[in-house]
């Protein structure tokens, strides 16, 4: 089987997903590092036309969204298995999956990560803290809706890991990094505690923003 390559800019939550599921497969991967500003620029805009990250390479198949890369990953690398046998634990997985995308990154990791952690690393921007308060309401109802779903399980979907996990983690932690992540994880204890444990796990030590960087040096 032909090696997997990832298109992205370091330090992707979106890119740290699929390279910790490739991690999680025990599989053979390489990075093709984007500059920030060229992904709508070729050769990237001619692999995602959305200038969007990140973007699988395997063997000839080109393939973009990062659900549809992580369900390509668990379907092609069948073990271990990433996605649920019970429908409704599968349901529930690719609920969080879009919450995740839909409501975590959206208006909360794209705003307040961006403010406190991208824009003053990669640009030299001071956080605006107007923005970032105004997005703390919805930010508080997110993390809310994703502590109950986890409730007292291990993981989102029972007792292992699932591409749910793999998917929401990157964006917490994430988040975790900002002084906002007190207000958002205090009395949601079982949140905390999975986020330490998914932190604690080799595929996402092998995946941080260093790590990567530093993968994508040696590119």
């Amino acid at each position: 089987m032909s090696m997997f390559r990832v298109h992205t800019i370091p330090g992707s939550p979106f890119a740290r997903a699929v390279l910790a599921t490739l991690e999680e497969k025990k599989a053979d991967y390489s990075l093709v590092p984007i500059a920030p500003g060229k992904l709508k620029e070729k050769p990237h805009i001619e692999h995602q036309p959305f200038g969007r990250m990140p973007v699988l390479e395997h063997g000839g198949f080109i393939l973009y969204e990062t659900q549809a890369i992580l369900r390509y990953l668990d379907r092609v690398l069948p073990t271990p298995q990433l996605t649920p046998l019970d429908i409704k634990a599968a349901a529930r997985m690719d609920q969080i999956m879009n919450i995740s995308d839909w409501y975590l990154f959206q208006g909360v990791a794209n705003v307040i990560g961006f403010q406190r952690i991208v824009g003053p690393k990669l640009m030299g921007l001071t956080p605006d803290e107007q923005i970032i308060a105004a997005a703390m309401p919805k930010a508080h109802i997110v993390v809310g809706e994703l502590s109950r779903l986890l409730g007292e399980q291990g993981y989102f979907t029972g007792d292992t890991v699932s591409l749910a996990d793999l998917h929401v983690a990157p964006q917490l932690d994430f988040l975790s990094m900002t002084p906002e992540w007190a207000a958002l994880s205090a009395g949601r204890g079982n949140l905390d505690a999975w986020l330490s444990r998914m932190n604690a796990r080799e595929s996402m030590q092998a995946t941080t923003w260093e790590r990567v960087a530093r993968l994508a040096q040696a590119a």
